[in-house]
């Protein structure tokens, strides 16, 4: 398989989601350079998850199957996406609705995930001919589709920390709390069937996949509930310019609204 064909199928789902999460902004789109930004970032944060391993692993090691998927994926994951998202996102002037958080928070996702699908496509395609297709595959209907999700989710909080300053610090343990619980189980739940026989894994199976639909549940209605708070922040900005004109008004041409005929039109 050529590189650029293994190249191609490790990108376009990300390429897929980010289209569809730009979609979702409906008010009032983010500038591409801000997007760059945090794509790049989630590519950054690939590192910096390598580090917080390493830091992690010098305090504790295990080989059990829970270590791997909540201490050596799950947490340092999502902690390397939302240091991104607090240095390179938090303080970002287009940073001023509430579908934002999301938007960028998945854009961080995807750069991860991008990075890491292209590591294991190739890896796969070098361990063996052929490994590569079917890995990106798997990969771009489960891992990629989730890295989107866990941003989806951490981005719903960032947005809530961000706007709600009254409970700050609880939106954001949350966001990162529960896209790295998410993570972790998601992680956990695929490396426990590969330990397990033909009819207990079938069960483990069947619980990923309700996992993974709920994610999606959990996800859309995420989107929508930050679409609507977007469109009452936008209708209140509105209302705000609005009388803001009217008292200018007022004050510079007192008597502008003293010979309005406010009866005008009535046919009683």
């Amino acid at each position: 398989m050529s590189i650029s064909i293994l190249l191609a199928l490790s990108i376009l789902p990300v390429i897929l989601l980010m289209v569809f999460i730009y979609r979702q902004d409906k008010y009032q789109k983010e500038p591409i350079k801000s997007l760059a930004k945090a794509f790049i970032g989630g590519m950054i944060a690939i590192p910096l998850d390598l580090m917080i391993v390493r830091l992690l692993g010098m305090v504790y090691q295990s080989n059990t199957i829970f270590y791997t998927a909540f201490l050596q994926a799950g947490l340092p994951e999502e902690l390397s996406k939302f240091i991104i998202f607090m240095v390179f996102i938090w303080r970002d002037k287009n940073f001023d609705e509430y579908m934002d958080g999301i938007v960028y928070a998945s854009f961080i996702g995807l750069g991860f995930a991008c990075v890491e699908n292209i590591m294991y496509v190739f890896t796969a395609e070098a361990e063996a001919a052929g490994m590569g297709v079917s890995t990106s595959i798997s990969r771009g209907l489960l891992s990629v589709p989730a890295h989107f999700l866990f941003g989806v989710v951490m981005g719903y909080f960032m947005s809530l920390a961000k706007f709600e300053k009254e409970h700050r610090l609880l939106n954001l343990l949350l966001g990162l709390g529960f896209a790295a619980l998410a993570h972790g189980l998601f992680d956990w739940l695929l490396m426990f069937m590969e330990y397990l026989n033909s009819g207990i894994s079938t069960i483990i199976y069947l619980a990923f996949l309700f996992l993974d639909l709920r994610l999606w549940k959990l996800g859309l209605k995420y989107i929508r509930q930050h679409q609507e708070l977007t469109q009452q922040q936008a209708t209140n900005e509105e209302d705000n310019i609005a009388q803001s004109d009217i008292d200018s008004m007022t004050i510079n041409n007192p008597d502008e609204y003293k010979h309005i005929d406010w009866n005008a039109g009535d046919q009683s």
